[in-house]
């Protein structure tokens, strides 16, 4: 038996136990990135470092054996830093987008790859709850927002850009058209807030408060919600529409006041009486004064990363902070705030909205026009025929939802590599070269898709390959700097996976090996 201590505990493990499974005993974590429970060691990601204290010496967990006498340290600022530099050398190779560049500029941060997949096999009634994660007024947005996501398109480079706001739209009518049924709400929190204003970031902080759970009244000043989209010409934005789909928010436990202007006594009575209160309002440096906040040249002053103003209890979002007309910004804030209020709520900590380290490569080049259009059709951007007020046809918006090229990851929630990024704070251009590999696609049984561009060379299909003895399988291919994993012989992907395809993508810790199926991904 050998005798170490990890962690300042002592341990004794049998002969031939590396320190990853003695580190596993003790219930430490240890990460990885190529290790796989069952198969041999390979010792490629080198994520799995840590230090003997004796002598100093990193090692790889995963293969070091136990040693008589060893005392380890996993978590230390050296271990941390080595592990940054082995994840930022993986990403130097890594080709791929963790979230498609559409996603990454809307600034309600909507899921619109996942959107365009559903609306384009007709799932619309899946495509709305898509939205509505991200974005409360979907039927508004989609005939009013300027779509600067549209800006960030890779369809972009092929043709035209992907008619994002259009199909938003469309996914909406079509709920509206059957009937938007009322938010069933989580169990009640018995938190109050008050929200100071009904234009789109009010109504979708009360939106997303009210499905958290908790006690939502608004105080409008007019005799209508909706602030400044009130002003939008008929032409643009029906006011059916609009009228229909803030009945439709307000059909839940959300109560509104109108005709109810906030003087500083009211003001005052509403932060006693709630645990938060939102203003929501176009910003008059007079009347915000006169609460006794502190301004800027804009708007409200608040905290950039929690929304809060210079009081307790009192934040502020869209065009109080300055005035906009980007409606979706609005839209996105009251998401954000909603989520810090309920986390504020739950854990009595006030954060920041969370960010995630995502992995981008920037723009196509032409040979990968045809690799992304493997997953598209190679059609025109079409225009709704009946006008962008009323919206597409479904037979538009199948065809134009057809026209995305997929170019998000498959497992964005998944991805070890993105996880590990996000807990290290790896830097991707750290050690990038400056020609990078070009994007491929290829498909596998049971809707594989493989990306070698993503591939870290992990070896982890490899190994799985082999173990179920595959008649071809997957090996390493040239030497070097050069070695690739790919289908010896030039096979295709199909006789390499053809019993393993779901395994190896199951495994797969970074989106090289992905299921292309909807319903997993609408999940995450």
């Amino acid at each position: 038996m050998i005798h170490l201590i990890i962690n300042s505990q002592p341990i004794t493990v049998p002969e031939g136990t590396t320190l990853l499974e003695a580190a596993h005993t003790l219930r430490i974590d240890i990460p990885t990135m190529c290790h796989l429970e069952g198969t041999g060691h390979f010792t490629s990601c080198m994520v799995c470092l840590v230090k003997d204290t004796r002598n100093g010496r990193l090692m790889a967990s995963c293969s070091m054996p136990a040693q008589e006498g060893m005392n380890i340290i996993t978590d230390d600022a050296e271990c941390r830093e080595s592990r940054k530099a082995s994840l930022e050398l993986l990403l130097s190779e890594h080709v791929g987008d963790c979230e498609a560049p559409c996603q990454l500029v809307c600034p309600a941060h909507m899921n619109i790859p996942l959107m365009n997949r559903l609306i384009a096999t007709g799932s619309f009634d899946k495509a709305i709850d898509v939205v509505k994660r991200d974005i409360a007024l979907p039927a508004i947005l989609g005939r009013i927002c300027p779509a600067p996501c549209e800006a960030g398109c890779h369809r972009k480079q092929v043709d035209e850009a992907v008619s994002i706001c259009l199909l938003k739209g469309f996914a909406a009518d079509q709920e509206l058209d059957k009937g938007v049924a009322p938010v069933q709400p989580k169990a009640k929190s018995g938190k109050k807030v008050a929200i100071i204003g009904a234009g789109p970031a009010g109504l979708a902080a009360a939106f997303y408060l009210n499905k958290a759970g908790h006690q939502v009244a608004i105080y409008e000043k007019n005799e209508k919600a909706g602030g400044d989209m009130l002003q939008i010409e008929e032409t643009a934005l029906p006011v059916k529409v609009m009228e229909a789909e803030i009945a439709a928010l307000m059909n839940s436990d959300i109560k509104i006041n109108y005709n109810s202007e906030i003087d500083q006594l009211h003001f005052e009575q509403l932060r006693q009486e709630n645990d938060a209160v939102v203003l929501a309002v176009g910003a008059s440096q007079e009347t915000m004064g006169q609460l006794g906040l502190e301004l800027t040249k804009t708007g409200i002053q608040v905290d950039k990363t929690t929304y809060q103003t210079s009081m307790e209890k009192v934040f502020a979002i869209g065009n109080a902070l300055r005035p906009s007309k980007l409606a979706v910004r609005s839209v996105g804030q009251g998401k954000e705030l909603a989520f810090i209020l309920d986390e504020l709520f739950k854990t009595n900590q006030l954060k920041a909205y969370p960010s995630r380290f995502n992995s981008k490569f920037g723009k196509l080049q032409e040979p990968e026009f045809v690799e992304y259009l493997k997953e598209s059709v190679d059609d025109k951007r079409l225009q709704a025929t009946r006008g962008k007020a009323i919206g597409f046809t479904m037979e538009e918006a199948v065809a134009e939802a057809k026209r995305c090229l997929h170019c998000d990851c498959r497992n964005p929630e998944s991805c070890k590599l993105r996880e590990l990024s996000d807990t290290y704070g790896a830097v991707q251009k750290r050690f990038q070269y400056d020609e990078r590999f070009k994007v491929q696609k290829e498909f596998a049984p049971q809707n594989i898709v493989y990306e070698p561009a993503k591939c870290i060379k992990c070896g982890i299909c490899v190994r799985i390959t082999q173990q179920y003895q595959e008649a071809f399988g997957f090996s390493f291919i040239g030497r070097g700097f050069d070695v690739k994993v790919g289908v010896p012989f030039n096979e295709n992907i199909g006789k390499a996976l053809a019993k393993t395809a779901a395994l190896v993508a199951e495994k797969c810790p970074t989106g090289a090996l992905a299921k292309t199926d909807i319903e997993e991904q609408e999940s995450q």
